[in-house]
């Protein structure tokens, strides 16, 4: 295992160093304070020494990683603890830098990440969020209210594209590109949502079809099934389902002796009379699809008891 230590943090670039190191196998398992100690001989031993004395005690390794896990263009400098161990810190060839500010052990660093998460969290109780699509605010409950730039529409996420339905021109194709398409909308925030309001938090590739397609045509027999049973929805569907049980081996006539048996049961919970034949159809559709799925589990935790 090879690493390469670097000593950058001066302006003077003359006092600047790099030490690439093989690591006797004893050193893997052992702390990373160790790596510092020889870096520090080292550079004290020769010119740079002479014109920069360093001290352990005032220095710690740090190493560049990437600030979103997802990206890994932009990196930034991650401390790391004096009692960590090599092999479990540092990759094979990483560049270790060397920087000014005394070494923390694992115990210390995790006790003030901490303490800054406990930080934000506390700070965050006290303030609310803009529900405003595309505003980000955060500000005191109950005001003052900051003025907002949004937009009207919930955001669309088809396939890579990425962008505002009430501005579909204007697309992006990374996170980053699509936070800062300009809103269209602009006002006073709000932490208050419009219950009446029907829009989604966010669109698919789906919203897009039916939004283009409009609203799902029904065929003559699914219309005809529908208006037969008073209106139904849910009529239709019963129907294919009998149809295709019948194909799997189930006989219509089970069937329909269970569909009898539900619809009783919903009868009896709801109270409905004789004129609400659409709603206790209805109603048995989602029981029946409720049963179905209670089976389909049940076979699937069977399989794996038996695997």
């Amino acid at each position: 295992m090879k690493v390469f230590l670097r000593y950058e943090d001066n302006e003077d670039e003359s006092t600047h160093k790099t030490l690439k190191i093989t690591l006797p196998k004893s050193w893997k398992g052992g702390p990373t304070s160790r790596l510092l100690e020889q870096f520090v001989e080292s550079y004290n031993g020769g010119k740079e020494g002479a014109l920069n004395t360093l001290e352990v005690e005032s220095l710690h390794l740090s190493i560049r990683r990437p600030i979103n896990a997802d990206d890994d263009s932009t990196k930034q400098l991650k401390d790391l603890p004096s009692d960590g161990i090599v092999v479990e810190t540092i990759s094979d060839r990483e560049d270790v830098y060397i920087c000014h500010g005394p070494s923390r052990t694992s115990t210390e660093i995790n006790s003030e990440r901490q303490a800054k998460i406990d930080k934000e969290k506390e700070a965050v109780k006290h303030l609310s969020s803009c529900v405003h699509f595309g505003c980000n605010q955060r500000f005191p409950k109950g005001g003052p209210y900051p003025e907002c730039s949004y937009h009207s529409g919930p955001p669309v996420f088809h396939e890579t594209a990425k962008f505002w339905s009430c501005c579909p021109n204007k697309k992006a194709y990374d996170w980053d590109e699509f936070q800062s398409l300009p809103a269209c909308q602009s006002g006073t925030c709000t932490d208050v949502k419009d219950e009446e309001s029907s829009q989604k938090e966010f669109l698919g590739g789906c919203d897009i079809r039916e939004k283009m397609n409009g609203p799902k045509l029904r065929s003559i027999d699914d219309f005809n099934t529908s208006e037969a049973s008073g209106g139904s929805d849910g009529a239709p569907v019963l129907e294919r389902v009998r149809n295709v049980l019948g194909e799997l081996g189930v006989e219509n006539e089970l069937f329909d002796q269970v569909l009898e048996g539900i619809k009783k049961d919903v009868i009896q919970k709801s109270g409905f009379g004789d004129d609400d034949d659409a709603m206790i159809v209805d109603e048995a559709v989602k029981a029946l699809g409720g049963k179905l799925k209670t089976a389909m589990k049940n076979i699937a935790v069977e399989q794996l008891r038996i695997s």
